[in-house]
């Protein structure tokens, strides 16, 4: 039996997921081409494959209609946005996923990327590159009211890596009762929190903080998209921070990319290049739990 591979990096950073299918007796297929493929490629590589371990690709209708072969799907991520799960399980075909190794990486950015601007670092760094030695004036975490948007494996773990800083933590999410951190309404945690950081799925129908959202924040308010594009309204995030009502922002993933819009021209945002899991040790977890997905699918 064979099993496709469409993450272009995948097993770059250590082969214990290739051992783990070698030792299984399967066979494999890697995705060479050094960049996210599409639709047609996709289905090239799946010929006589039983398994896919997918990327970030688009696995649609065609996709799945294309392999008749195919008995799981394993997204080597926390998320299966890009494939078409409903109608996947509806020709019976497993659908997984692999969050594990996102949490952990995603959250020691955000915490990261909070501290960050609270003490206005970049800011500095720019100076001083520049040739201006200024000192800003920073403030602590310290006692902060943190609002996390999300309270999956990721929002949890931003929790607890920010539990030595004595903040108070509360969060909102429609699926989670979590006795372990207040629960809020959303517009209630908005209106309470001095910084709020995004790790939900993305939603239908708009954005979830758009303009009137936003707006009830705190002046000085931080807000933190590490989750998905289309959750933030981009431009009216940059109205609040131009009108001086927010005091920051971190964004790492956007409407469109790579990002070219106004938030650029903002000293005090920090945008990364949608890397929230970057890290090669997390890469390996999920390859590893991609591989585990796989392996029991087709054991059963």
């Amino acid at each position: 039996m064979k099993i496709a591979i469409t993450p272009h990096s995948f097993a770059r950073y250590s082969k214990a997921s290739l051992r783990m299918l070698e030792e299984a007796g399967l066979s494999w297929v890697l995705n060479e081409t050094g960049r996210r493929i599409g639709e047609d490629e996709t289905i090239a590589l799946l010929e006589g494959c039983v398994g896919l371990i997918a990327g970030s690709g688009p696995i649609t209708r065609k996709v799945i209609d294309a392999c008749p072969g195919l008995k799981v799907i394993s997204r080597c991520g926390p998320t299966a946005d890009n494939v078409d799960t409903a109608y996947a399980e509806q020709k019976g075909i497993r659908v997984a996923i692999a969050p594990s190794g996102h949490g952990i990486a995603a959250a020691e950015l955000a915490v990261g990327l909070m501290l960050s601007l609270l003490r206005q670092v970049p800011h500095m760094d720019r100076n001083v590159r520049c040739g201006v030695w200024k000192k800003r004036m920073g403030v602590l975490m310290q006692h902060k009211k943190v609002g996390i948007i999300g309270f999956g494996t990721t929002g949890h773990t931003v929790m607890r890596l920010l539990a030595p800083f004595d903040v108070q933590v509360a969060y909102t999410d429609p699926f989670v009762d979590d006795p372990s951190a207040t629960r809020m309404k959303l517009d209630e945690l908005m209106a309470w929190a001095d910084i709020v950081t995004l790790h939900c799925p993305r939603v239908e129908g708009g954005y979830l903080l758009d303009a009137g959202r936003l707006a009830l924040m705190r002046p000085g308010g931080l807000v933190l998209n590490l989750a998905k594009a289309g959750l933030v309204d981009e431009n009216a995030l940059n109205g609040l921070l131009l009108a001086g009502h927010l005091a920051g922002a971190a964004l790492d993933v956007f409407g469109k990319e790579p990002y070219d819009g106004p938030l650029r021209e903002r000293e005090n945002v920090i945008l990364t290049p949608h890397i929230a899991a970057h890290t090669k040790e997390s890469r390996v977890i999920m390859e590893i739990e991609s591989v585990r997905n796989i392996l029991e699918a087709l054991t059963e």
